[in-house]
């Protein structure tokens, strides 16, 4: 069940009968020549309703904005500070927190989001932790990426093996051609190069990879592909979020 589309009653009830929420968290920014600009907020919180349907858990509004800095150079890309995104973090995982939600489940679609992600944890830990009143509710936040899940890696070494790159990777890709089959890019590109040194700033990014791609080939993506993706990542988060939510 999505939180948006509950009343206030309906969210205070629920909450009191499973203080757990899923949390999707994305990006807005580049995806290479054929990717939608909202794909790894779009895939999040795709993955997040199914999981939230297949577990009765509540899904939270997607964060749809992450840490992207490096994407600047490519128009349409929005980003957070590192520094922003701990703090709107903190602020509504402490939101929820105050309505009696006590487990947080992170489903990420962004690999920028990941450090700063766990440092937002850390600092929400901090909180409770140098609270001299001991009145900050203890909380536990994980994160899971869709794409990292273990039957999602399987399937897109089988399918794509070294032309999945680490950025506007079919698999992202497939799989909003799957969710947004109206919105489906056909695009020609050339073959994609190797960088050889990591990227730093935006316009170091685009001098390495000028049309956004990172060593991967989108134009394998398939709405088929995308669809196996997407069954297996429900799957493994849904049984993941089983187990968290079993926890002590």
């Amino acid at each position: 069940m999505q939180l948006s589309f509950l009343t206030w009653a309906e969210a205070e009830a629920q909450f009191r009968k499973d203080p757990m929420v899923i949390v999707p968290i994305g990006s807005t920014e580049q995806h290479g020549p054929n990717g939608l600009i909202g794909t790894d907020a779009l895939n999040a919180e795709a993955v997040a309703i199914a999981v939230g349907r297949e577990t009765d858990a509540v899904v939270a509004p997607v964060m749809a904005i992450g840490m992207a800095q490096h994407h600047l150079a490519f128009s349409g890309s929005i980003t957070l500070r590192p520094s922003t995104m701990i703090a709107f973090v903190s602020d509504y995982v402490f939101s929820l927190a105050r309505h009696g939600v006590r487990k947080f489940f992170f489903i990420n679609g962004h690999g920028g989001n990941i450090a700063p992600l766990s440092a937002a944890f850390s600092e929400i830990y901090a909180t409770a932790s140098l609270d001299p009143t001991g009145q900050v509710p203890r909380l536990r936040c994980v994160q899971h990426n869709w794409f990292d899940q273990k039957s999602v890696r399987a399937y897109g070494d089988e399918a794509f093996g070294d032309k999945e790159g680490s950025h506007a990777t079919p698999s992202e890709v497939s799989l909003t051609q799957h969710l947004f089959p109206d919105a489906i890019k056909r695009v020609n590109m050339p073959p994609v190069t190797k960088a050889h040194r990591r990227f730093t700033d935006a316009i170091d990014y685009r001098t390495l990879h000028p049309d956004g791609r990172m060593a991967s080939e989108p134009s394998l993506a398939t709405p088929a592909h995308g669809k196996a993706l997407f069954d297996r990542a429900v799957a493994d988060l849904s049984a993941t979020v089983r187990a968290f939510r079993d926890e002590p």
